[in-house]
């Protein structure tokens, strides 16, 4: 029969036959393992990427802070914390005004100026700070809603000005009212001149 006259050349065909069908199936189980581990270095790089878009998003929002506070920093030297020669009569202007706008007038005011105890006794320490702190104390007269009405204006004012003490006394009045007696001492820090502004922290 045929078969058995070409039995070599079937037997070769079904070795090549057998080689490629074997090479077809281990091709294929390689090649999707090459698929899977592709699609798991792509995950991975998404999620790095991921990871350093976060880390550039914190430190954009880190250096935003640190500019904030550093221009907050120089809006509190040079404006709200600035030296006695810029911003001395403008603050007792402003004590008057609101003292004024309360309808209370203090017979006189009492000032005293001195060195803060917080200051630097270092003068080339890095980053020390030179301050002199003064105190305005002054005695007014009123109805209890003029002096809840000077209070809340000083704790609102612009002026860097701090509330240090407090004292009230009641006095009857002849038609029966009270009349409240007020001693407050306000207290204030100013910059020295030769002090700049410190730099802040470029910790982030």
């Amino acid at each position: 029969m045929i078969w058995r006259e070409k039995r070599i050349l079937l037997i070769v065909l079904g070795l090549l036959l057998l080689a490629n069908t074997i090479f077809f199936f281990t091709y294929r189980v390689q090649y999707k393992s090459r698929l899977q581990d592709l699609d798991a270095r792509q995950a991975q790089a998404a999620a790095r990427l991921d990871q350093a878009r976060h880390a550039r998003i914190t430190t954009e929002q880190q250096l935003a802070a640190y500019k904030k506070v550093q221009s907050d920093l120089q809006v509190l030297y040079n404006e709200r914390w600035s030296t006695a020669l810029q911003r001395l009569t403008a603050l007792i202007d402003e004590v008057r005004r609101l003292a004024a706008a309360s309808h209370l007038e203090p017979p006189s005011y009492q000032f005293t100026a001195g060195e803060t105890k917080n200051a630097s006794t270092v003068s080339n320490t890095k980053g020390s700070i030179g301050t002199t702190t003064v105190e305005i104390a002054f005695t007014v007269q009123g109805t209890y809603e003029q002096v809840r009405r000077l209070i809340n204006m000083l704790e609102l004012s612009d002026q860097f000005v701090i509330i240090d003490g407090i004292s009230l006394a009641s006095t009857p009045t002849a038609s029966g009212d009270k009349t409240l007696t007020l001693n407050i001492r306000l207290k204030t820090l100013f910059r020295e001149a030769r002090t700049s502004a410190p730099s802040a922290s470029k910790q982030l």
